[in-house]
């Protein structure tokens, strides 16, 4: 685990970007892909970069239960505002929210990211630890599942609903052991809120209490985080 302290979102974003480059030039083509906050200015700095993703294609960790793609609270409908509409990919895969079937949507994602092996894993890091919507308590050996979303998870993500009660209550997320099949992965975190999280993440022992603490055994992690994100590190 390599962990890389910046000063700010915008130059762990930067970095963020010189590594894509660099995967990209040694022939990656599927990138595992993250929403929320965290990779926003990482997304920005994509956009305004000449690098051409045509011929690549994005596989997204997670989506809300109930929301279809035009629901602006969907990570579809996300991912299309903060980097598809402006960097096409040849393919864009996210689960179906929306899937009458969800036992069949789970195991037909995970057909998909079989198919296309991801180069690149881009993940941020929950208060409590969480990766992808796997909340504490996941089995390392999960693929691609439903999740009843933690409450703490829930609150969290409310601030971009008009109030709590329309949170989803449920994702389909990737498992951790679906991520884990990445060849690299690159962690961003930023501010005070997330050190304790990134502590136990990076120094902590590996337990399912705190799901991101798996990442302590991947062959090849790289964690980009603030000072603030990085103050309790020893």
């Amino acid at each position: 685990m390599k962990v890389i302290t910046v000063k700010n979102q915008l130059e762990g974003a930067k970095i963020g970007l010189d590594i894509v480059s660099e995967k990209i030039a040694a022939g990656a083509k599927t990138f595992g892909l993250a929403t929320g906050s965290t990779p926003v200015e990482f997304y920005n700095q994509i956009i305004n970069s000449d690098l051409d993703f045509t011929d690549k294609t994005s596989i997204n960790l997670d989506e809300y239960v109930g929301l279809d793609g035009s629901d602006e609270q969907s990570y579809r409908y996300f991912m299309s505002q903060h980097l598809f509409n402006e960097k096409p990919f040849k393919a864009n895969f996210l689960p179906n929210g929306k899937a009458a079937d969800l036992d069949k949507e789970v195991k037909a994602y995970d057909k998909i990211i079989d198919a296309h092996p991801i180069d690149l894993q881009i993940l941020g890091i929950g208060q409590n630890g969480h990766i992808g919507f796997n909340e504490p308590g996941t089995s390392f050996d999960v693929t691609t599942h439903v999740v009843d979303l933690t409450q703490s998870t829930i609150k969290a993500n409310s601030r971009y609903f008009a109030n709590e009660a329309d949170v989803p209550k449920q994702a389909v997320s990737m498992g951790i052991a679906s991520i884990l099949k990445s060849k690299t992965l690159i962690l961003m975190a930023w501010g005070h809120e997330k050190a304790e999280a990134v502590k136990g993440m990076i120094e902590g022992e590996v337990t399912e209490s705190l799901p991101a603490s798996v990442l302590q055994q991947h062959d090849d992690v790289i964690v980009i985080i603030d000072e603030a994100a990085a103050s309790l590190l020893n």
